[in-house]
């Protein structure tokens, strides 16, 4: 990488030897937003053209539908909500949603790929949190400033960042195959033959937490889980907490023990709803909409069977809610599952203990080479987009 920034260096001398001036977005780019679409419209406009929304899963797609807006090389990104800030280069036939704003070069002289960079190494700083939701709304976005070296500058830089990304996709798409591979072992070592199968309320207990919000969070205390942590912040297991809240509040709280399952009651999807989590620590508070399963099995035993596609299909049946997803406590207690001496749960643990590991721990395998890879990359941009600044 010293060579490719000793270039870099030998082309910001010989082209701007004075340094890197300022420009403002709203100088450089016309700026649009989206207009509001609903799942009913995209149901009955449904197409081959991407629509993309504040949603940063799945590259930000909210649907498709048969007409487009947009045809070209632009950058979008989420104005409203927990994503708010994130960046997107686009091109192609696409539209957005009223939840994104839209940046179109207005000359030659932009790098799309360039801007789209930078903007995401900046571009979170200026987002507001008033009124519990956070927003980068267009006139924010119009006076970000950022430093514009000349095309052949932009251009170099985005060769370089993109052999990194490159390798990242990589990474990834193995990543997602072993990821597949692994879930199908998993399902067919969890379907056991010639056991007996019990509904989880024959084998355990369902305890609702209660009263904990986030605003309750101290530094120092009590260890506690709020539920949407479960699927945003927790893995598989986990032995202590993120967050904390004071004694006082913690004697009036439900608790979780060592060994129970925790399970998140509510979600925006199905995905995260009812998504399982082993607690292997001491006791801790719990949240309300999230369970403690407490039962007489293996732990992780328990909590791999609820992390099956078989499971998965389950929830999808019994799931209500439009905005809001959950699953009845009668209905996630029907649910059956094998249960197997003890010893063969722990030998059946110890063999997907070994496989989790390898796709989800990132300290090892192609999870920790990920990581080190998006740490290199984050230097490096952040070197490679570091400019003198223009004096005149």
């Amino acid at each position: 990488m010293t060579k490719h920034q000793s270039r870099i260096e030998q082309l910001i001398a010989k082209l701007c030897p004075n340094g890197v001036a300022l420009k403002s977005i709203g100088e450089i780019c016309i700026i649009n937003r989206g207009r509001v679409m609903s799942k009913d419209y995209l149901k009955d406009n449904a197409g081959e053209y991407p629509v993309y929304s504040s949603q940063t899963a799945n590259d930000g797609m909210f649907g498709r539908i048969k007409t487009y807006e947009y045809d070209g090389e632009y950058i979008t990104w989420t104005t409203d909500g927990a994503y708010a800030g994130s960046i997107f280069y686009r091109t192609g036939k696409f539209s957005i949603t009223n939840v994104c704003g839209l940046l179109q070069a207005k000359s030659a002289d932009v790098n799309m790929k360039f801007l789209s960079f930078i903007l995401a190494t900046v571009s979170k700083k200026y987002v507001s949190s008033g009124m519990g939701n956070p927003k980068i709304m267009s006139n924010v976005m119009a006076k970000i400033k950022i430093p514009l070296p000349p095309l052949t500058v932009q251009e170099e830089i985005v060769k370089i960042l993109n052999s990194f990304t490159e390798l990242e996709a990589e990474l990834e798409a193995e990543l997602e195959a072993r990821n597949k591979q692994y879930e199908h072992y998993r399902d067919e070592l969890l379907n056991i033959k010639d056991v007996e199968y019990k509904s989880l309320r024959e084998v355990g207990i369902l305890i609702r937490g209660n009263g904990l919000q986030k605003k309750d969070f101290v530094e120092n205390g009590i260890g506690c889980i709020h539920y949407g942590q479960i699927y945003t912040y927790y893995g598989t297991f986990a032995d202590r907490t993120k967050s904390f809240v004071s004694p006082e509040l913690a004697k009036k709280l439900k608790k979780a023990q060592k060994g129970d399952v925790l399970i998140a009651g509510v979600s925006e999807n199905i995905e995260d709803v009812c998504k399982p989590l082993g607690w292997l620590g001491d006791e801790i508070c719990i949240s309300g909409d999230m369970f403690a399963f407490r039962h007489n099995q293996n732990t992780k035993f328990i909590t791999y069977l609820l992390q099956t596609t078989n499971f998965h299909k389950y929830k999808e049946r019994y799931a209500q809610g439009a905005k809001v997803t959950r699953v009845k406590t009668e209905k996630i207690l029907d649910y059956k599952i094998p249960v197997p001496s003890l010893k063969e749960q722990e030998r059946i643990v110890l063999i997907l203990d070994k496989f989790d590991a390898l796709t989800n721990d990132i300290s090892v395998g192609l999870p920790a080479e990920l990581k080190a890879r998006r740490s290199q990359y984050e230097y490096y941009r952040g070197k490679l987009l570091t400019f003198p600044e223009y004096v005149s």
